[in-house]
């Protein structure tokens, strides 16, 4: 990292809550175009302001990252994901690691319950394609043969699924949550193949 923009977010990482006083001092340029980075980091996500009081008089206007910042840096999230997965399965059964997993999946579809009342089975596969997308999935689908196939192009969880395939569960259980019918994996990253593949068989409607 060495461009300006760059420095401005190492520094939010080492100093949150920083004024454009504080960060200009820190890069070494003029506030003003501090402030013209820090829209353009905001119109990206990266970056947030905050009032904060101080004193007495009006609040100062403080930055901090935001999550999607905070992912631009290296972490250790896999290596403690994966270490605490391993300590669940080493201390509870495995039918309870999986079913732990699914929950979450049903928990995350319960909060859309109200959103995809009323809707058709594919704009139920549109709110399902966002909704994977806000957890780091990279989601197409079609219409194919009269049933719906649904590609992960990529998975957040594919590193930690090398080692412990039961994160698969939550993916699934979402799909089959949100669109109340079965998800059925097809292929699988796990296996070898580009990507996942669940098929979707559209409910046949009485006549």
């Amino acid at each position: 990292m060495n461009s300006t923009r760059d420095k401005i977010l190492q520094t939010l990482l080492k100093k949150p809550r920083s004024t454009i006083n504080d960060l200009a001092e820190a890069v070494g340029i003029n506030p003003i175009s501090v402030r013209h980075h820090l829209t353009n980091l905001q119109m990206e996500g990266l970056v947030e302001s905050q009032e904060e009081r101080h004193g007495v008089g009006r609040p100062r206007l403080v930055y901090i990252l935001t999550d999607e910042g905070m992912e631009r840096f290296p972490t250790r999230y896999l290596r403690l994901a994966t270490r605490l997965i391993a300590q669940m399965k080493d201390s509870m059964p495995q039918p309870m690691v999986s079913k732990m997993f699914g929950q979450i999946a049903e928990d995350l579809a319960s909060e859309y319950a109200k959103d995809i009342k009323g809707l058709s089975m594919e704009e139920r596969l549109d709110l399902v394609k966002s909704l994977l997308a806000q957890e780091g999935f990279t989601v197409e689908w079609e219409k194919k043969n009269g049933q719906y196939e649904i590609h992960e192009i990529s998975c957040p969880y594919y590193q930690i699924g090398i080692t412990h395939p039961e994160v698969c569960t939550m993916d699934q259980t979402l799909i089959s949550k949100m669109l109340a019918l079965p998800a059925n994996k097809v292929q699988c990253i796990l296996d070898g193949n580009a990507h996942c593949v669940y098929v979707v068989q559209p409910a046949i409607k009485a006549k």
